[in-house]
């Protein structure tokens, strides 16, 4: 019962190195990175601007902060807005409230003010 792998059969040069004897034994070599070529449009849309970055000769380092700060960027204007929206609103809202407020509380005199002011305006004219 022996569990462990048969030892490899190694082959020691007069200089100090070693070769592998048994050539099925071998590590598989190394044949450099393996390159897809894609066109730009074949890319997600997320990796479109840093590949057309890189085409146009902008370093690594600006691609990288491209992906970090990009969606950082989107998300705090994103949140922006939403506050934004919020207030206008909240603002719509008050703005509602105090006409209707204002004209239930009315008086005839209120009614009567508005009438001189629109004379008087029709004679400057």
């Amino acid at each position: 019962m022996n569990h462990l792998p048969e030892p490899v059969r190694v082959v020691q040069l007069p200089d100090g190195t070693h070769v592998y004897a048994d050539s099925t034994t071998l590590p598989a070599a190394f044949q450099g990175p393996q390159v897809v070529h894609q066109h730009i449009h074949q890319a997600p849309p997320d990796h479109t601007l840093q590949r057309i970055a890189l085409g146009s000769g902008v370093g690594a380092g600006a691609v990288a902060a491209g992906v970090y700060y990009g969606p950082l960027l989107v998300a705090a204007l994103t949140a922006m807005a939403a506050n934004i929206a919020m207030l206008a609103f909240l603002a719509l809202v008050l703005g509602w409230g105090v006409h209707t407020v204002v004209k239930s509380i009315g008086r005839p005199e209120g009614a009567a003010a508005v009438k001189n002011v629109r004379k008087a305006r029709r004679r400057r004219g």
